[in-house]
């Protein structure tokens, strides 16, 4: 990590294919030690740069000012200057406990283990079955994930992501055989962002109100109970759909009003989006065998 902020440090803007070129020739990596690759058949190197970038990223050392481009921050600067000789995830993890540090806490958005500290992980990796071992780096490949999905959704225009709950939601089967989804008219909306028909008369509909807003902001009662009147007259029940996080109160008002109102924060969609599909692709297959007992038999 500290050799691709060092190249970084010049405060130019650079996209990934400039960066693991620049990156290796400061590491000094031969063309045979460039050419080595993975079980998959992709090469190491650029490999264990993307891995630098989305972690640096993640924990505020590095900024996208447009998508595909990097550019470094001043925590990304303090970094090379407290580590000259490289620094791993525990050694940046544990400037995150300073209030002082501008490095921001990494924060796995799926990973069931988040509590477990970076040390305890590494020192338990061995006794790990290989099987164990894929599904840690499925985990740790969905937490990079999710957290790029949040950065790019929370990037783009409202009507970009109003269309991308739709998608979601109609992935998940919501839309029926033969039902659709629309967003509604920016311009009149009246409170409602989305419709989906579950059947082709449209008796059976969900309705849907998403908030695209950063993660500092969060969606509070009074966004809930406007919600809830645009529904009125039209249904009993409605899907609320943000990518920050849902305030205490407005948790509880979801809780106890009449009309059912199902909340997603952004936690959640990232999950769903990547369980179905919606916003990713799969990269990579892998196939884990075991002994056929039958041709034994």
């Amino acid at each position: 990590m500290i050799p691709l902020l060092t190249v970084m440090n010049d405060g130019v803007v650079r996209g990934r294919r400039e960066l693991n070129v620049a990156t290796a020739d400061v590491v000094g990596l031969t063309e045979e030690q460039r050419k080595v690759t993975m079980s998959s058949g992709q090469f190491l190197y650029p490999n264990r740069i993307g891995w630098g970038l989305s972690y640096l990223t993640n924990v505020g050392a590095l900024e996208r000012p447009r998508r595909g481009q990097y550019q470094i921050t001043d925590a990304g600067r303090q970094l090379i200057e407290l580590f000259p000789n490289g620094a791993r995830e525990r050694d940046i993890k544990a400037l995150e406990i300073d209030p002082d540090s501008p490095i921001r806490e990494y924060v796995p958005t799926t990973r069931a283990k988040r509590d477990v500290p970076m040390a305890a992980v590494a020192a338990n990796e061995s006794s790990l079955t290989p099987i164990e071992q894929v599904q840690s780096g499925i985990e740790r490949i969905h937490d990079e994930i999710a957290a790029e999905l949040l950065a790019r959704l929370q990037g783009r225009e409202p009507g970009f992501f109003e269309q991308a709950v739709v998608d979601l939601l109609l992935a998940m089967g919501y839309g029926g055989t033969a039902g659709t989804g629309n967003v509604t008219q920016l311009s009149n909306d009246g409170g409602i962002d989305g419709v989906i028909d579950q059947d082709i008369l449209g008796l059976n509909r969900v309705y849907i109100q998403a908030k695209r807003y950063k993660g500092e902001n969060t969606v509070g009662r009074p966004d809930l109970q406007a919600f809830v009147g645009a529904l009125s007259g039209k249904a009993d029940s409605g899907v609320f759909i943000t990518t920050s996080r849902f305030s205490d109160g407005a948790r509880a008002y979801a809780e106890n009003v009449p009309t059912r109102i199902i909340l997603i924060d952004g936690k959640r969609l990232t999950s769903l989006m990547i369980r179905y599909g919606v916003g990713v692709q799969v990269k990579e297959t892998y196939k884990v065998v075991e002994i056929d007992e039958d041709f034994f038999a």
